[in-house]
């Protein structure tokens, strides 16, 4: 019995050293979600602050523009995931979507941020103008997120390659972010036009907006370039009605992926937490700029707290999925990590803080910004891990590879209930808060500042404590995902014998 159980972990080992994949694989998959986190950090950040703040658009009416691109995403998201499962061709599956994306991302980004004069006195122009780039600019955005993540998954099959896989994903997602929050803060706001008025100069996006847009490609075709010769091995994935393209056969394949119970949970946790994360980060620069009240190199600063935290997750993500397994490690990041992320401006809002707009501040912002990336970053590459396993289970199940459904999903649950935190901020601007166009920091109501606290923190917390409970419900551990992957071998084994 002994060396029966032994023999198993023998072949268990080899199996996974079997699936290991270069350095060099992972570098330039990460290197994609580079470029993707860029986009999301220019428009998530700065185009509501600016089209509200700088422009002068009602908050409110911007975040129904982006309302609005919910129905377009709703569409193109699922859409894209199965046409690139379906797809087939010398190139691949996944890479004639990823290759096409690049400029149309870019292009867009550039035209949200640079309205025509004539459109800047009329708010329904301006709407006009601002909703449909933003619905142009997620769609491109689509052709290159979802087969790219699907890609990931099925660039090995081990329990554990899949989650260093993701770590490389997430942490290239940091560098990207770390770029855009540098480049805008320090460089643009901070040193280019602060005599102008940094974040309220108009002039000033320009530069960091062309910045984003030469980031972006030059990183997803970097990406896709870079990841091409796994292109033959990407291609063993054949699924059997591949050619069926119809929309019944797309209708099918998103209700099948629904009817996975673990699926469900991880979208259900995933529904809380975008919540979350939309309203933090389309308020952070509302926040730092009139609610800590600090400077563009101050603001600049609090990135190392991700240096350091995005960092340590990348080498602590598979050591606790070893240590506690997946499921776990999923609960207990996403709870510290939404309490954490609200834990500065809770504080300040019972007096328990630094003086705003010091340096001892923004230390203490630091202190909880680290543990927030460090629970952030575990939480996503954890997800995203879970996610590749959960594919192989449909597989199991149904027979089909369907990780370009499983991951739009996935992308589009995330997009839309970011976007809904974004709707949730931009409507608590205008009929909570109340914060009005142009406002100078440190000359705003007192009443007003409170209120934008209390959005940014004690109810930004409540959906992500919320969606740690929600991911109790996933119930894929190691043990069941080792049974499929044996299961899933025996029977290519058989079908390749049959042939």
């Amino acid at each position: 019995m002994g060396s029966e159980s032994t023999l198993g972990a023998d072949e268990a080992d080899a199996r996974e050293a079997a699936e290991r994949i270069s350095f060099k694989t992972k570098f330039f998959f990460g290197l994609g979600a580079s470029g993707e986190s860029a986009a999301n950090w220019l428009f998530n950040v700065l185009a509501l602050f600016y089209y509200q703040q700088v422009l002068g658009l009602s908050a409110s009416l911007a975040a129904a523009g982006i309302a609005v691109s919910l129905i377009f995403d709703a569409m193109s998201d699922p859409l894209i995931g199965s046409l690139s499962d379906r797809f087939q061709s010398r190139f691949g599956r996944r890479h004639p979507f990823m290759f096409c994306s690049a400029i149309p991302i870019a292009l867009f980004l550039f035209l949200i941020f640079n309205p025509p004069e004539v459109l800047l006195n009329s708010q329904t122009s301006l709407l006009l103008w601002f909703t449909f780039f933003t619905i142009l600019q997620r769609a491109a955005q689509t052709f290159f997120s979802v087969p790219h993540l699907a890609m990931g998954a099925e660039l090995s099959k081990s329990y554990y390659e899949r989650t260093r896989i993701m770590s490389f994903n997430a942490l290239f997602a940091f560098y990207g972010t770390i770029f855009m929050h540098l480049t805008a803060t320090v460089l643009v706001f901070g040193y280019l036009f602060e005599g102008e008025g940094g974040r309220l100069y108009q002039p000033a996006y320009t530069p960091i907006v062309l910045a984003c847009s030469f980031f972006v490609v030059i990183t997803i075709l970097a990406c896709c370039f870079g990841t091409s010769d796994q292109i033959d091995k990407l291609n063993r994935y054949r699924n059997p009605d591949a050619e069926r393209k119809s929309f019944r056969e797309f209708v099918r394949d998103v209700v099948e992926v629904l009817k996975n119970k673990n699926y469900r949970y991880l979208l259900l946790g995933l529904f809380f937490i975008s919540l979350t994360a939309g309203t933090h980060e389309t308020l952070s620069v509302f926040v730092v700029t009139f609610f800590f009240e600090l400077t563009a190199y101050q603001w600049g600063v609090l990135i190392i707290d991700n240096v350091i935290g995005s960092h340590l997750a990348f080498f602590l993500a598979a050591y606790l999925h070893e240590r506690f397994d997946k499921r776990m490690t999923i609960v207990l990041s996403c709870i510290g990590f939404s309490i954490s992320w609200s834990g500065a401006t809770c504080l300040v809002l019972l007096g328990m803080a630094p003086e705003k707009g010091s340096w001892t501040l923004v230390l203490f912002i630091m202190c909880f910004g680290t543990v927030t990336s460090l629970l952030g970053t575990i939480l996503n590459i954890s997800v995203m891990s879970a996610l590749a396993d959960i594919a192989d289970e449909q597989e199991l199940k149904t027979g089909r590879r369907q990780e370009g459904i499983f991951y739009s999903a996935r992308t589009f649950f995330s997009k839309a209930l970011n976007a809904f935190g974004i709707v949730i901020a931009g409507l608590a601007l205008d009929f909570y808060v109340k914060l009005p166009p142009n406002s100078i920091p440190g000359q705003v109501a007192e009443d007003v500042v409170f209120r934008l606290g209390i959005v940014e923190g004690p109810f930004a917390m409540i959906w992500g404590v919320l969606a740690g409970f929600a991911y109790l419900g996933y119930r894929l551990d190691k043990q069941r995902y080792q049974a499929i992957r044996r299961e899933l071998d025996e029977r290519g084994a058989q079908a390749l014998s049959a042939s």
